[in-house]
């Protein structure tokens, strides 16, 4: 399969996982390159992807942001080793819709377990990676990172 087709099967699956799994109304802006390293300010969730796509997938937003989200899906706010178990299990979540929707797309990929990463880091071991921000209303902006080894 192209690149090109890879990359714009795994951005289709992406929306369409956010859509079904926050619930939040959402502006997904457009996705960009970046270089290496990426800043990470709070807390984030890295799992990797094998298959037809090969690379990571990081989720990372604001400690608020994350707390936000966790607490429309559970009903109370979230924070410290909580917070952490919910931002692994969110980023599950979303890995596997988005694995489920790329198979309906005959583009099969296999997930890794989350690592959640917390506090301020830096992010090396890619060239350029792809940047998806979605903002939350009233919530925050989630950045996606997909580094997709070719």
């Amino acid at each position: 399969m192209e690149i090109n087709t890879i990359i714009t099967k795994l951005l289709n699956g992406t929306i369409q996982a956010v859509k079904s799994v926050i619930p939040f109304t959402l502006d997904i802006q457009k996705p960009y390159l970046i270089r290496q390293p990426f800043e990470q300010e709070s807390i984030s969730v890295l799992i990797g992807m094998t298959g037809d796509i090969r690379g990571r997938i990081m989720i990372e937003g604001t400690n608020g942001c994350m707390s936000k989200i966790g607490e429309s899906m559970f009903g109370m706010p979230l924070e410290g080793e909580m917070l952490e178990s919910f931002a692994a299990e969110f980023g599950n979540m979303l890995a596997g819709n988005i694995a489920t929707s790329l198979a309906g797309e005959n583009a099969l990929i296999d997930i890794t377990p989350p690592t959640v990463i917390v506090g301020n880091t830096k992010m090396y071991g890619f060239h350029e990676a792809i940047h998806l921000p979605i903002s939350l209303e009233g919530v925050g902006t989630l950045q996606i990172i997909f580094m997709i080894e070719m």
